[in-house]
Parts: structure tokens; sequence; C-alpha cells
């Protein structure tokens, strides 16, 4: 065990001196003896709270305390998340014991739910029938496989057109996530497949099937599997044990399949804190579901603790009065009430405005105001409830050659040539992933389908081994490499055949230790880019950093493992033009735009059809959703907020309409009640009428009756 040395009083209260009342009673919870930790705790974290501050400072007092750094699990939802909740700590543990602290090293088990996930699998992987080398599949090579396992069953030759692989593999994701009855999931998220029920089944049972054989995982296994561990009582014990206290970043984005593992990890609730916002739980299509967060004190006798975070330290008050209000509507929620010392005059602004070419000129028009008066573009930022929304002002901003930057572009992993090399990798990692090895070989000139198909049957034919505990044989590197070159191609493929036995031979024998086999891969890769891609200039740099991140990974697996897990973005999947402006605006989704913040925030489009979402508006619990994701769209505002109403507005795909224009009205979630907290007024505003002075007067007599003596001179 890492050895702490104990703070004196003067340091304790110094580094926790700078929290608010709230925030310390959440960090110092169970104080006096945390070695035996206590029971269950919830922070209900306001927007703009200083959560992340927080919950860094409860971990850091942890350690402080005696508790071992090792013994500690701490779950996010990103990979940066997790990197940056540990450099805080480190630095808040260092400040309290005036000496660095071994907390870096220690806070080992600090990560994503699905990273942590993925190494806990390994390590147990013998004893739930797993094989250690398992590969894991990202999104699209998830819903390939499922497609492969589609066409093998004839379920794509149905004389009605059968749901498509994405649509297959969002039902099963669905269905897995929530732990929802697949007839549930069909009534409620896809009534047009409902008829396929009894398809679907068997189509998800060889899927399950298919990965077993190939010894894959999607990103749903990583939970399911450690969910289904977790209810061994053989592994629970052990797994439990491994860890005295499990802190949870952000709660009400996790599903019911997360909050499962987190109840057995810690069924009496000692040790288990978790840190959210039910007001911002609005990633339901995600499979998340706000009722974790809203049951979680009734899970424990006695129930969890409650600490409400209430101070905001980012918007103004009448922007927080306007949001507290909105918010206050909802059918069921944590009562909260966000405060601030940070007085202004300045009310969030509701603007009227006639459609949306008016809606972008308005925008547009505040944008360049407030950066005449010396606020950046990126301060600013515009918000909207669909991607689309943003086309009309996308086209004003590019007319007046404003740069902007749009929110959701490509990922690494989303781009044809990322995912063709990682495929590579994956094959040699796992030759038993007929996904990776199909999209391999299609690369090569004079390979298709069907030849891959036959290559991919060879290399499974040499299976060895004692297996994995799944009735399955394994493939070792070798013997598949050695399979490859006995493998006879077509005679048009046998020029670049040997150059992919050659190189596959190198991988599966290690014979170019990481990271140089990535340079071994991107040079074999590069003829077939440029033969492939007209951009294969733009593309290249994106294999080149992905070559530099490469070298940052201790090992093959580990790199394929994370970066799977947390892509970072491609440098040529942006939208806008970032790199060529020093400054430039914000353009999001409220979705994406959630955990920002800016001084300047426009929400483009508040109305019913868009806010709430037309789509949206089902039930009690989806308008809930609606409303809480304005709420997230206004605190994000520092200083100035904008909701802007169009009057009409288009709409597309409109069921038996078509695409039309619609009337609108203001968004049902700003009634009537709430408008004295607004500054609503149409736009352009009219000015008001300026009673001439005295003198005004006179000199208007005066003009009045020149011009009527030069005009009967005209006559005269």
């Amino acid at each position: 065990m890492l050895s702490v040395a104990e703070p004196a009083p003067s340091d304790t209260a110094a580094w926790l001196a700078r929290l608010n009342d709230a925030q310390r009673e959440a960090v110092e919870y169970g104080a006096g003896n945390l070695t035996q930790p206590p029971g269950a705790l919830l922070v209900i974290a306001g927007a703009g709270s200083g959560k992340t501050n927080t919950l860094a400072h409860r971990v850091a007092y942890l350690v402080v305390n005696g508790v071992d750094p090792r013994r500690i699990l701490l779950l996010t939802f990103s990979r940066r998340a997790a990197l940056e909740m540990t450099r805080r700590v480190t630095r808040i543990a260092t400040q309290a014991l005036g000496a660095r602290a071994p907390v870096a090293q220690g806070l080992s088990w600090s990560g994503t739910f699905h990273g942590i996930g993925a190494r806990l699998l390994r390590e147990y992987a013998d004893l739930i029938g797993l094989a250690p080398t398992f590969t894991i599949n990202d999104r699209e090579d998830s819903a390939d496989l499922m497609n492969l396992v589609r066409h093998e069953l004839g379920l794509s030759a149905k004389e009605r057109r059968f749901p498509s692989k994405g649509t297959c593999f969002a039902i099963y994701s669905r269905v897995v996530n929530t732990g929802a009855a697949l007839a549930d999931v069909l009534a409620s998220a896809f009534p047009w497949c409902r008829e396929w029920e009894a398809d679907l089944r068997m189509l998800f049972a060889n899927y399950v099937e298919a990965k077993q054989k190939q010894s894959v995982l999607d990103y749903d296994d990583l939970l399911l599997y450690w969910s289904l561990m977790a209810g061994q009582p053989a592994i629970a014990d052990d797994l439990a044990g491994r860890f005295d206290h499990v802190l949870v970043d952000e709660y009400q984005d996790t599903n019911r399949l997360q909050a499962s593992i987190l109840l057995a990890l810690k069924p009496d609730g000692r040790g288990l804190t978790v840190v959210g916002d039910d007001a911002q739980s609005i990633y339901s299509f995600r499979g998340a579901t706000v009722r974790n967060i809203l049951d979680f004190p009734g899970h424990f006798n006695p129930p969890a603790r409650q600490v409400t975070l209430e101070r905001n330290y980012r918007s103004t008050q009448p922007i927080l009065a306007a949001s507290n209000a909105v918010i206050e509507l909802a059918s069921e929620r944590f009562t909260k009430n966000l405060w601030t010392d940070k007085a202004s005059a300045q009310r969030p602004r509701l603007v009227s405005v006639a459609g949306e070419p008016e809606q972008a000129r308005y925008v547009v028009e505040q944008v360049l105001e407030a950066r005449e008066a010396g606020m950046k573009l990126k301060a600013q930022a515009v918000l909207f409830r669909a991607a689309h929304h943003s086309a009309a002002l996308e086209i004003e901003l590019t007319r007046r050659n404003i740069p902007f930057v749009k929110f959701g572009g490509l990922k690494f992993l989303d781009s044809v040539h990322v995912k063709d090399l990682l495929a590579v990798l994956r094959f040699a990692e796992n030759p038993r992933d007929r996904v990776a090895g199909f999209r391999v070989m299609q690369l090569l000139p004079g390979v298709g389908p069907a030849t891959a198909a036959r290559a991919l049957d060879a290399v499974a034919a040499i299976g060895t081994g004692t297996g994995t505990g799944t009735g399955t044989s394994t493939a070792s590197p070798d013997a598949a490499a050695g399979a490859l070159a006995a493998f006879a191609p077509p005679p048009r493929a046998l020029e670049d055949w040997r150059p992919f036995v050659a190189l596959m031979s190198s991988l599966c024998n290690r014979s170019s230790p990481w990271p140089a086999e990535f340079e071994l891969i991107r040079r074999w890769y590069e003829p077939h880019l440029e033969r492939n891609h007209e951009d294969a200039a733009i593309r290249h740099a994106d294999l080149l950093q992905m070559e530099s991140i490469a070298g940052t990974y201790a090992s093959r697996e580990r790199f394929l493992t994370e970066l799977t897990l947390d892509p970072p973005d491609a440098t040529s999947g942006e939208s806008g033009v970032p790199l060529l402006d020093e400054d430039y605006l914000i353009l999001s989704t409220i979705h994406s735009a959630k955990g920002q913040e800016w001084r300047n925030v426009f929400v483009l489009n508040g109305v019913d059809g868009c806010i709430p979402s037309d789509l949206g508006t089902g039930s009690e619990e989806e308008i809930d959703e609606e409303r809480r994701l304005l709420y997230v769209a206004m605190t994000r505002a520092k200083e100035d907020l904008h909701i802007v109403v169009p009057q009409r507005f288009y709409v597309h795909n409109q069921t038996h309409l078509g695409d039309r224009h619609v009337w609108a009205s203001r968004t049902r979630f700003i009634p009537v009640h709430l408008l004295p907290l607004f500054d609503a007024y149409a736009w352009p505003r009219v000015p008001e009428p300026v009673a001439p002075s005295a003198a005004g007067l006179a000199a208007a007599a005066q003009a009045k009756l020149e011009i009527a003596a030069k005009l009967r001179k005209m006559w005269d």
C-alpha cells in the first residue's frame, strides 16, 4: 500500500478553503474513518457549479486521508476527462501534503466505463470464456459484421425490404444498453420494424455467435460482459473487493447496464459516490436514462446522502433566473435553485424574427457587433436542436466571410482511409477477426468478396490450441500468416498479394517493434490510398498524425483498444475553416455543447416543432427531456443569451406533406407567465419616435414656407 503522510491541520484548511460550503460538505463526507467507506453519496451538481473541481477534491481528500489510490475506481465519460481529473487530483493532493503525492501513478483505475471494462475483461477473460487476445469492433465494424450475418441468413433477400444493417445494429444496441425487451424497444423506438421481430431475434443470436467464433467484442459487450461477470458469485466478490471507493462523473448520462454494474460493485452503497445533474440528462437516444439518478437514493438502506451544489460560477443572475424557471416546470426533478453573485441588468433576449433568413441576419449582426466591442468570435456560440437547423446561417456566414466551426465533424475511425489502416492492425492482432480481414484483402486490386471469403476460410481452417471455453479454436498469428502465404489468389492479384503476405508475416511474427510496425503498414498502404482517393494528400496527413499518436502507446493491443474507445478528431473532417483563421465562431448542436460555456450564446429556432422537436413529443418523459435540452442550451451562456423565434421556418420530410414552410409558435417551454424574465422584442426593432424641439418646429415651418415659395416661382 502506498504510504501517505498526514497533512498538518493548517495545510488541510488551506487547500479546502476555496470550496464553498456545499462543495466542502460533499468533499468531506464520511470524514473520520475513510478507510471504512461511508454509505452512498449523491452530489446533485447544477450547471456551472464546479462539479469537476468538487469531484477532484473528493478523490484527493480520500488519498490525503489514507485511502490507497490503487483501490479507487474513478469512472468518467471520456478518456480526456479521466486524464484531466487525475492531473487535478495530483495537484490538489500535492498542495495538501506539501510534497509530490504518489497519486498520478497510484490512481491507475481512472477511465471511461468502456475503457475500464476492457481492462477488467482481459484480466478475467479465462474465467468468463473469452480469449485474452480479443479485439474490439467499433460501431461501423460491428454493423458490418451484423450485415454479413444478415446476408448469410438470407434476410437481405426478403420480398419486403428488411431493416438496414445500421438499423439492425441500433436496435440490438438499444436492447443491450436499456435492458428492455426486444418487443418493447421495437414498439417505442422502431415501430416500422415490429413485423420483423422474429427475424431480428434470430439475427441477433447469430450475430452473438459470430462474435464468439471470431473472438471479437463490440462496444456494448464491454459493458454487458462486465455486468454479467459482476453477477457471478465466484467473480463478484473478488471484483468488488478490488475497490474501496467508486466515484462516477456525469451519472445522469449512464444507462441501465452501467447502473447495474455500479450496484453490483457496491450493493450496499458503501464507498459509492455519484455526481450528476438530472436537469442535464439529454442522451436517451444513446440509452441513457434519467431514472438512474432520480432513483439512486432509494437503492440503499439508509437512502444515499444528498448534497446539492447550487452556486453557479458561470452565468449572470438574470440568465439563471430564466433557466431556473424553465426547468422548474419539469414533471419530476431534484429541487435546486441556481444562484450567483454575478449581477447584470441584461435579461436573456427572446427575439422574434420573420423567418430563417432574418434569423441568420440577426445572429450575424449581433455576433459582429459583439466582436467590434472586443468579444472574440470564439467566445460566442450558436446552438441548435438539430444539425440542419443551421443551414441558412451557414450560408449567411459564408457570404459575409465569417469563419466558423461546426461541432460534430468526422472522427478518425469514421474515415475510410483510417479504418483501412486500423483493419490491418486488427487483423494482425486477431486473425479470426473476419470483418477486419475482409476489409483489408479487398484493398488489393483483383481481390473481391468471394476471393477474400475463401482466403479467410483458409485462415480459419488452421485453428490450433485448446480453445477459449467457447467451443472454438484459436488460430495463431504465425499459422495465419502461413495460410495466407499458401493461398492462391487470382492471377491479376498476384503482384499485390506478395507484399501483403510479407507485411502480414512481419506483423504476425512481430519482426519490427511497436510502433515501428505502424510505419510498415502506412508505407504498404500508401499506394492503395493514392489509387482509391483523389484527395490522397489530405488523407495522408491523417495517417501521419495517427502514426504520431501511435508512438504514445506502449503496445499494439493498447493502441487498438484505446483508440477504438476514444478516437481523436480527424484533421480533414472538420466543418468550417479553423486552420485558416485565428478566430472563428462556434456552431454546435445542443447535445455537443453540453459541458461547454461561452460569453455570448444564440439558440436558434426557439419554437414548437424544433424545441421541442416534433419527433420528441410522444410522452411526458420525452417532453421533459426536450425541456432539459433547452435548459442545457440556456445555461451555456455566461453574459448574453439570445433565444431566436422565427415566425416561419422550413421543415423537412414531413409525413405525407414533404418539405414545406410552416407558421411557428414560441416554444411551450417559455409560457406567457415567464416572459417578464426575458427582454422580448421583434427584430428589426422599430426606432422610437423622437419628440421635436421648439427650434426644430420653427425650422420646419420656415422650410415649408421656402419650399412653397419656390414651387410657385417655377410657374411665374
